[in-house]
């Protein structure tokens, strides 16, 4: 059955979306609103949004409970579920270490069937993210981003969450523990047995890179070709900081991987970060398989 969130809206570039196919689960109703990313079910049981990566207070080191993009995220995730009728749908991971479950939601209301986290990235309440075994709809969760990225809607009108600078590893530091974007040119591709690296200077002791685990390349042997094509191209990659000599970020999935030239530029006027559907065609339409 298919299930639709709203659409983001459409592009006259040329392209259409793949459909993103998850496994159905069960229905029930919200009745808490943890945060701008986490609801219960009257089940008890938790679930986190997967693949919306909702604002917190340690972004800016602010107060717990005084980060406005915080607040702003959990009312809009309370204005869109609690106390609805929503189904819970996954693929991969079905829960993380904490016990929670890790499902993508849809709320049933009026003979519609909206995905929230698609919502939630087009209002700019959340980023794009995914976890190892967790990617799935990341192409569709990119475009709803990009639309909030173009507009500057919510939490991106905040130069928090703005895109750092490749050539300042020292700024880039400070987020270690954090989930960024860093945006600078490529400068080499460099391949070991283990791993490939994306260097983004010549002193990869101190500057920043980023690395790509050999089994992610073998899952995704055009990702792994296309690669040493992007030296001395720009390029966005975004995921959480890690200490490796300089600060470096894990790429876990090719959506990690933005070419310049196939998303928006900040603050100036955008292209898509995936190629936009036609006129009347959702960039976020998510098929599950039947029971």
């Amino acid at each position: 059955m298919a299930m639709l969130c709203s659409p983001a809206p459409a592009s006259s570039d040329p392209g259409t979306t793949p459909n993103c196919t998850l496994e159905p689960g069960p229905i029930r109703t919200v009745t808490r609103i943890i945060d701008g990313e986490t609801l219960v079910l009257d089940d008890g049981k938790a679930v986190r949004l997967i693949g919306a990566l909702s604002p917190r207070a340690r972004d800016a080191d602010a107060a717990a409970g005084a980060w406005p993009p915080e607040i702003d995220a959990t009312k809009a995730l309370s204005d869109l579920v609690l106390a609805k009728r929503v189904k819970l749908a996954f693929s991969g991971r079905r829960s993380d270490r904490y016990g929670r479950q890790l499902a993508h939601v849809f709320v049933l209301e009026n003979g519609r069937e909206d995905w929230i986290q698609g919502a939630l990235l087009r209002g700019g309440f959340a980023r794009a993210y995914g976890l190892p075994d967790s990617f799935a709809c990341a192409r569709e969760l990119m475009a709803n981003e990009a639309e909030a990225r173009r507009t500057r809607a919510g939490l991106w009108s905040n130069g928090i969450y703005r895109t750092l600078p490749a050539e300042h590893p020292a700024e880039i530091m400070k987020q270690r523990g954090k989930y960024v974007r860093v945006r600078g040119s490529l400068v080499s591709v460099g391949r070991t047995k283990s791993a490939t690296y994306l260097n983004f200077s010549n002193d990869w002791r101190s500057d920043f890179t980023a690395r790509i685990d050999k089994k992610v390349l073998t899952a995704n042997p055009e990702f792994d070709k296309s690669l040493d094509a992007l030296a001395n191209t720009t390029v966005v990659v975004r995921g959480w900081i890690e200490r490796r000599n300089g600060p470096m970020i894990d790429i876990a999935d090719p959506s990690q991987l933005e070419p310049t030239d196939a998303q928006p530029a900040e603050p100036a006027a955008p292209k898509e970060a995936r190629p936009a559907p036609p006129e009347g065609v959702e960039p976020s339409a998510v098929n599950l398989k039947s029971l």
